[in-house]
């Protein structure tokens, strides 16, 4: 189990007893502030313990989905507009108008650790959207495995998600010509 500075402190009840536990083998310390009682942390439980109202999307949600193969290089999460800058080479921070940012959250369980995701509708959206920025193979990976999951897709909802963009038409128009 991870736990911050304060958390320990609260149970261990001083700075000199956390000093010692870590000397003793009892806690290990992952980074300053964040502590674990088990040597090797997943770096997955790690992001979501010091970042849990982020939300996982773009390509760390492709590869989540089972849409493509392509591990990412980094772990990439939305937070809303508002929120302060994450300092973390391993993270790639995606701000999202704090109006869109809980539309189609939701959590599943990857290796053992329930993680906060867009549901597959809007990160399907998300990505006809940003169709031009992505690698036209990687794109079409994705799409492709869309495809095969079609008809266990929500249209409601990714209907619902579309329509908060300006361009709407084109992007129903694109999702249909390429998905359904």
């Amino acid at each position: 189990m991870l736990y911050f500075h304060k958390e320990l402190k609260k149970r261990l009840k001083s700075d000199y007893q956390i000093q010692k536990a870590v000397a003793d083998g009892e806690y290990y310390k992952i980074e300053n502030g964040l502590y674990s009682d088990i040597e090797y942390v997943n770096p997955l439980e790690i992001i979501c313990k010091k970042y849990p109202n982020a939300i996982f999307t773009s390509d760390s949600a492709y590869y989540y989905y089972d849409l493509t193969d392509v591990i990412p290089d980094y772990f990439y999460l939305a937070t809303k507009r508002s929120d302060s800058r994450m300092n973390d080479d391993n993270i790639k921070q995606i701000f999202i108008p704090n109006e869109l940012f809980e539309f189609g959250k939701t959590q599943i369980e990857i290796e053992n650790i329930k993680i906060n995701i867009y549901d597959e509708e809007r990160i399907l959206v998300e990505l006809i959207r940003k169709k031009n920025t992505i690698p036209f193979d990687y794109y079409k990976e994705i799409i492709s495995n869309y495809r095969k999951k079609a008809d266990r897709l929500d249209i409601y909802k990714i209907q619902e998600y579309i329509s908060y963009y300006k361009n709407e038409a084109s992007l129903y128009d694109t999702l249909m010509r390429e998905v359904f």
